[in-house]
């Protein structure tokens, strides 16, 4: 079904390969709700019994793959089967029959190493690509790396494929686990449709985009603002910044010493107004993306070095003031060195204020199975990102349950994931507990490993997640937009009966009246789930 939505007159250019590479890293862009309208939208191998919530059984049911040596039949993951031009047998597992472009990809190792993939565009008979399946998103093939690449036992890409009129995509063998999240235009939409050569064509592009996407630099050229101070226990302090039409550049935090509390992240909490109004109340350790303790990574918005300075490269724009606060709910002292550098912004009918809020929940009950909402929105916005924050008390894996995203009041989920750890770009996840980076996602820390104590090869198929993960994700190309609302939920299935902690930092731009179901839960802040006592020092 093709949705229409309303578009804005003052029409953006065209849509092209080279156009959404340079959006990728746009980080003005990001923060304008898109004239090229559009919504996200994504076909995967989820179970097909899941049909409404009303069915607790079909709805919770998690066979989300069709395995190489099932027969065939009407709850298969795929769409059908069918014969090429050259009489071969093709399993189709997207067909999008409106404007759109291809922006993630995501599938796992396992059952994908000899398996042709075929891209038919426009409704040509002959695709425009066929190549190995496994190589075409691992970054071994046309796509370089960090557009496509290899996580954790999955193939996972980035890079952008848009189509004017149509997108089927096939490929030559029963396919296992899979998602293709794609954009849907409307039908006024300008598009360039993709071609091979795009790729040799914008070479200089791609290596310009790709080198920025790994080695992104803090602004540090504007007015910047600093406060260095010690917080006493329960005290809140604030940093105003400049007046007018303006936007916070970069965000720099550091505190005192980690080691004596790591959960010195959670309790302390970083609040930001704009315009008088508070978007922005969210533990640091969520807002940055690194849980609970210091846990060192790279990525595209966050940076969190090993000296425990957090960095967020977010663009957030005000039209007449802004300010930040810190508040201190931990039982000690803190040190805080807080710097912000401040740039210019021209305001307009497309520009959004940033916002980042929080829910946390201990304990939550493994069983019956449900739907773990991480935020509900009202009003016109665009969704950037989530970081997870999981206690898990058993050895047993966790992350089986699927994303379910509901935009704009519609009857059933854009995108409906196929396992938490996927939705995260790894798989396996029963296994999967290694650290891991890339700009656009990350596993920041899992049992007892992060970038700085990384799981002993000798003991790599050890199946343990017990303890804390913390699993990233910020959106570029793969953004939300929403005219209404939003819904996103995560299903809690757990191979064991167990009381895990749950705890969200979500990322997203919104209009000054779009309102959120985050709360400024302080009570909750502090009900840290504990770790399992065999983790324990």
């Amino acid at each position: 079904m093709v949705f229409f939505f309303t578009i804005s007159t003052s029409f953006a250019q065209t849509i092209s390969t080279a156009s959404l590479l340079k959006e990728m890293i746009d980080r003005d862009k990001i923060a304008h709700y898109p004239t090229n309208d559009f919504r996200l939208k994504q076909h995967s191998s989820y179970n097909r019994a899941s049909k409404t919530p009303k069915d607790k059984t079909g709805w919770f049911a998690n066979s989300d793959f069709t395995a190489p040596n099932t027969k065939e039949g009407p709850n298969n993951r795929f769409i059908r089967t069918e014969l090429n031009e050259k009489g071969e047998k093709e399993w189709v597992l997207m067909e999008h029959l409106a404007p759109g472009a291809l922006v993630r990809v995501w599938m796992p190792v396992k059952e994908i190493e000899d398996i042709t993939v075929r891209f038919y565009l426009d409704g040509e008979k002959t695709p425009r690509i066929e190549t190995n399946l496994y190589n075409f998103f691992n970054g071994d093939g046309e796509i370089p790396y960090p557009f496509a690449h290899k996580s954790l036992m999955s193939s996972v890409s980035f890079f952008p494929i848009p189509y004017a009129k149509s997108c089927k995509i096939t490929v030559s063998k029963k396919p296992f686990f899979f998602q293709y999240t794609f954009r849907e235009y409307t039908d006024k939409a300008d598009i360039k449709t993709f071609e091979l050569s795009d790729i040799k064509n914008n070479q200089s592009l791609i290596k310009e985009v790709g080198e920025q996407l790994l080695q992104p630099t803090n602004v540090t050229k504007g007015t910047k603002k600093t406060m260095r101070t010690t917080l006493a226990k329960k005290e809140e302090k604030s940093l105003d910044l400049p007046k007018g039409n303006a936007a916070i550049r970069t965000l720099k935090l550091k505190l005192g010493d980690y080691a004596s509390d790591p959960e010195v992240t959670r309790k302390i909490i970083l609040k930001i107004e704009f315009d008088g109004k508070q978007t922005v109340w969210t533990p640091i350790g969520d807002f940055f993306g690194t849980g609970i303790g210091l846990h060192p990574y790279q990525g595209w918005d966050h940076t969190v070095a090993e000296d425990g300075t957090l960095s967020c490269r977010w663009v957030m724009p005000y039209q007449q003031s802004a300010n930040i606060s810190i508040q201190n709910l931990s039982d000690n002292d803190v040190d805080v060195n807080l710097e912000a550098v401040i740039g210019g912004w021209k305001w307009n009918k497309q520009s959004m204020y940033f916002h980042a809020g929080w829910r946390g929940q201990y304990p939550v009950a493994t069983r019956p199975r449900i739907d773990w909402n991480y935020v509900t929105l009202k009003g016109r916005g665009v969704y950037v990102g989530d970081a997870l924050t999981i206690m898990n008390p058993v050895e047993n894996w966790w992350g089986e349950g699927d994303e379910k995203i509901w935009v704009d009041g519609e009857d059933f989920p854009s995108l409906f994931g196929t396992g938490t750890e996927d939705y995260y770009a790894y798989s396996w996840g029963g296994k999967m507990t290694d650290f891991y980076e890339h700009p656009f996602h990350a596993q920041v820390r899992s049992h007892l490993f992060d970038k700085l104590h990384r799981k002993p090869k000798e003991n790599y198929a050890d199946r343990n997640t017990s303890g804390y993960s913390t699993e990233l994700r910020n959106r570029a190309l793969d953004v939300m937009p929403f005219g209404k609302s939003l819904q996103l939920d995560m299903e809690v299935w757990a191979g064991k009966i167990c009381d895990m902690g749950y705890g969200v930092g979500v990322y997203w731009y919104g209009d000054a009246n779009t309102t959120t179901n985050s709360m400024t839960d302080e009570k909750e802040v502090l009900n840290v789930p504990p770790l399992p006592s065999t983790l324990k020092k």
